[in-house]
């Protein structure tokens, strides 16, 4: 495990900002979108992994200027493809290849956010191409609907099979993936014994509530089911948040202490990242692909760059008084040249606590610890993350 190293250097572009609240503020072009893009896929980057090079070259190719339909289109054509082959199948596995496929082309054609009709439609197909996907599971995906103040909290349960009660992982998508990119990742804690329940960031998916100070409430409430399902072990629930779920996986293992066994919090905006000043430099950030800003707005349900600071003011943890009181266990995920987190809240977050806290921090990785090559989303999570959470489900009171 590496070591926390601390102290870096943030270039800070200073920008303009246009007054439309959904303009681009200093974006990349569309012709930057279209090579960064297929850069990223040829290598296996988010927010591109998993889908295949000539897919993504294939949509690409159909996409000329920014509109938001436009690129819904253009990666609905090629995933309607691969829904046609997942019908025409000859065999279950076949099927599933290609409605995963399909699920990866709709929720990149939606990404980062559904700001437009054609986005909204690729959102609700992505989520029935990866429900079709989902039936060949074994143990299968439970869709569970939480009551929730007139609507419903909505998570995707998977628990391995077992005579006795087992330990569950609380994984809590970000800005800009869903439950269902958390659920598909986090099978691997299967087979170690542990369950899996797959849920939306507030503001994202099908959360019921947009993001706030006090949205944590929904995690609250999908805990309370946990704990009262007999195949679930209450002594043993844990959670993991990757990037601004990763904010509520932190703020969860302060009010939530004593009903967690551990948390994993991976590249967690704490008090800095709320900082107005700091937030306009993430605007123009080359590590976000693009529409960072438009995203924002989504999840707060704002409407203009003024409400979106003020909102993401109040959710500092310092600013709450949290930050010292005491936590569940910790182990804090990140990257020294993270660009939309800045490595001092990490550094708040871990030296804060009374308890012992564990900390993984990349000196050469970015937002959440990942690099170009090497240190990718699923080696992290296969050499880093999965291993503690194993260990501290399995650990005795």
């Amino acid at each position: 495990m590496r070591g926390p190293q601390f102290g870096v250097a943030l270039a800070v572009v200073l920008t303009t900002l246009a007054a439309p609240a959904m303009a681009q503020i200093a974006d990349r072009t569309i012709e930057e979108i279209k090579a960064e893009t297929q850069a990223r896929a040829e290598r296996g980057a988010y927010p591109v992994n998993g889908l295949d090079p000539a897919d993504v070259r294939a949509a690409l190719g159909a996409i000329k200027t920014r509109n938001p339909d436009e690129w819904a289109a253009a990666w609905g054509a090629v995933a309607e493809r691969y829904l046609a082959k997942a019908k025409a199948a000859p065999s279950a596995a076949e099927a599933d290849a290609s409605y995963l496929r399909a699920w990866r082309l709709y929720y990149f054609g939606q990404w980062p956010a559904p700001t437009s009709p054609g986005k909204a439609a690729n959102t609700r197909k992505a989520l029935e191409a990866y429900l079709a996907h989902a039936r060949a599971f074994d143990p299968p995906l439970e869709i569970v609907r939480i009551p929730f103040e007139g609507s419903h909290v909505v998570g995707y349960l998977r628990l391995p099979k077992a005579t006795t009660p087992v330990p569950v992982v609380i994984a809590i998508a970000g800005l800009d993936s869903r439950k269902e990119n958390a659920a598909e990742s986090h099978s691997a804690l299967l087979p170690h014994g542990i369950g899996v329940f797959a849920i939306d960031s507030p503001g994202t998916g099908e959360a019921p509530v947009k993001a706030s100070d006090g949205a944590e409430r929904m995690f609250s409430r999908a805990i309370d089911y946990l704990a009262g399902r007999a195949e679930i072990d209450k002594a043993r629930i844990l959670v993991h948040g990757m990037s601004f779920g990763a904010y509520w996986a932190a703020k969860l293992a302060h009010t939530e202490h004593a009903r967690l066994r551990g948390v994993v919090a991976q590249s967690p905006p704490v008090h800095e990242a709320y900082q107005p000043d700091f937030f306009r430099t993430t605007m123009n950030t080359r590590e976000y692909l693009f529409d960072r800003l438009p995203a924002t707005l989504t999840v707060f349900g704002a409407s203009s760059l003024d409400e979106v600071l003020a909102a993401r003011a109040k959710l500092s943890l310092k600013t709450q008084g949290l930050i010292g009181k005491p936590a569940a266990p910790m182990l804090i995920v990140g990257g020294v040249h993270d660009t939309q987190v800045p490595i001092a809240d990490l550094d708040l977050l871990i030296h804060a606590g009374v308890e012992p806290r564990e900390a993984w921090i990349n000196p050469a990785g970015g937002h959440m610890g990942r690099e170009a090559k090497g240190w990718t989303d699923p080696v992290i999570f296969r050499k880093v993350i999965l291993p503690w959470l194993v260990r501290q489900a399995a650990n005795a009171e």
